[in-house]
């Protein structure tokens, strides 16, 4: 696509200009237009500007989905400044680590989080400015949101498409890290929202808001609800496509993840498109739905498209029974922080995909093996998962590791974060998981997303975390933590039936040697798995059981 400089603030004030009257965001069944949208986030840079934010300061958004995490990220652009995602779950330690590694200079947080804030706040002297959503009272230490957005709206600015968006990493298998993405490479990631309205992303203003206008003139534009969390990528970044084409953004008020709310919401909005992460939203869907079906209670959801997942398996039996449910395209899509748009797998009634963790490779993704080689198609090899386009600037502060996850191979750099896969002789990939979580049992390498689709494949298993624990025989023993469904295998021999169940589709040596059942997998608020609980949970099971 040609190289674009424009700057994502400057494409939404032309859209805003253009399109006022349209909705933006919708929360509660409350609607903000574009036009309002534009407003209070000029009111909000001009906050930030008169605590002497500008180009660069970094602006930490600790705050749950609602329309306030899309008003502050904008007025983040509008100032060019950097917004950067923080885990709402994050308590003191992790929030202080998090402000001081991106050296944030201002904090939006949610009432409901200013303990965590109070005291993280006494070890980052680079913060000026904590900024409160809700509540009914404000620290003398912050500033009220609703105060915020009451400013004289600040005038705009010149832009450049260098500025940046971080994107923290989940930390699940190290501290977490920005990934730091400029405005350009964020619209060569935007290419596949723009494809069917017949162009590429906008490379100025004008551009912007005429591609806005003819979309929203045909009634195109995505309705998009976000029921994975705006701090998570899989609704962070298709949230800034669907306002990048003029469209708009939907959340949903609870703060766990209701999926008679998320059906309620879709029917009420008539919405377009979804943003989930896996099984662990789209499990509870379809539940729901099974439910309103047997009370003869069908719901309108004729306006839904599509539904896009990302982050975690989104296994091939409930894609399945959501498909029985609505005709939709299902966009199971294959990305990390580090490069977006790796694979997709698309499921529909009339074509069906059928297996798990099965994509088709994006237009710039290879396999490479570990002599920097592309493995050969229906080989068996294994191989890293590349990404040429697009591609962020690296790690905020650490070059080391951005060398590590961006290697130059053949003259090109690419983005390798370390997924492995096997090629199949039509060029479909196996995804078999990041190689820092693989167990090596015995000399032999088992990746935890194959065994953990195996086991989600039964019946009887709900969800599941796959762990290796430390073993003096085997080195390290496959070991799985299992949730059951509703009275599924209640006769105390489950662990055996389980493994007996999933040796049929394993080898020998992938299946678990242990399997601990837990009433509920604990999983991260946008759905990815929490390896290091479910390591502590195996360890403390099998610590209490003889060998």
């Amino acid at each position: 696509m040609p190289e674009t400089t424009l700057n994502i603030a400057s494409a939404w004030e032309a859209i805003a200009d253009t399109i006022g009257d349209n909705t933006a965001l919708t929360a509660a069944g409350e609607h903000t237009s574009w036009s309002k949208f534009d407003q209070r986030a000029a009111a909000l840079a001009a906050t930030m500007e008169s605590h002497g934010l500008g180009p660069d300061a970094k602006v930490a958004l600790y705050l749950y989905n609602g329309v306030e995490y899309s008003e502050a990220q904008y007025a983040a652009f509008k100032v060019r400044a950097v917004p950067a995602n923080v885990n709402y779950r994050y308590l003191e330690e992790e929030l202080a680590y998090i402000l001081n590694n991106a050296d944030a200079e201002a904090l939006f947080f949610d009432h409901t989080l200013v303990e965590h804030v109070e005291a993280a706040r006494r070890h980052c002297p680079q913060l000026k400015v904590a900024i409160q959503v809700g509540g009914e009272t404000c620290p003398e230490w912050a500033v009220s949101y609703e105060q915020a957005v009451q400013a004289t709206p600040m005038q705009r600015i010149e832009r450049t498409g260098e500025d940046l968006w971080f994107l923290y990493t989940g930390g699940t298998t190290g501290m977490p890290k920005a990934v730091m993405w400029n405005h350009s490479n964020l619209w060569g990631s935007m290419t596949a929202t723009f494809r069917p309205y017949k162009t590429l992303p906008p490379v100025t203003p004008k551009e912007a808001a005429e591609i806005a206008l003819r979309v929203a003139s045909q009634g195109k534009e995505i309705r998009q609800l976000c029921a994975a969390p705006l701090m998570h990528g899989t609704s962070g970044l298709s949230g800034l496509a669907t306002l990048s084409h003029g469209g708009s953004l939907t959340t949903l008020t609870e703060r766990s993840f209701d999926a008679n709310e998320l059906w309620d919401t879709i029917e009420q909005e008539r919405i377009t498109m979804v943003s989930i992460v896996g099984d662990a939203f789209a499990k509870p869907m379809v539940d729901a739905l099974d439910k309103t079906q047997d009370r003869g209670e069908p719901r309108d959801l004729s306006s839904l498209r599509m539904v896009l997942s990302s982050g975690v398996m989104f296994s091939a039996p409930v894609k399945e029974r959501l498909l029985a449910h609505v005709d939709l395209l299902v966009v199971d899509t294959l990305g990390s922080s580090e490069g977006t748009g790796m694979a997709a797998q698309v499921s529909s009634r009339s074509a069906q995909r059928s297996g798990t963790a099965k994509f088709s490779l994006g237009e710039h993704t290879r396999v490479f093996n570990d002599q920097g080689k592309e493995v050969v198609p229906g080989s068996g090899e294994k191989g890293q998962l590349a990404l040429g386009f697009p591609l962020p600037q690296g790690y905020y502060k650490d070059p080391e590791k951005t060398e590590k996850a961006f290697p130059t191979v053949n003259g090109r750099r690419w983005s390798i974060p370390g997924d492995y896969a096997t090629v199949d002789e039509e060029g479909t990939i196996t995804l078999l998981g990041r190689g820092s979580a693989c167990i090596n049992t015995g000399g032999e390498k088992v990746y935890p997303e194959e065994v953990e689709e195996a086991l989600k494949a039964l019946p009887a298993v709900r969800d599941c975390n796959v762990v290796g624990l430390d073993d003096e025989r085997w080195g390290q023993a496959v070991t799985a933590v299992v949730e059951l469904e509703a009275n599924a295998l209640q006769s105390g021999d489950s662990e055996s039936i389980l493994r007996q169940e999933v040796r049929s589709t394993l080898a020998g040596f992938k299946v678990p040697k242990r399997i601990v059942v837990v009433e509920r997998i604990e999983r991260s608020p946008n759905g990815k798995t929490d390896y290091r609980w479910a390591k502590e949970t195996a360890q403390a099971a099998v610590g209490t059981t003889d060998d």
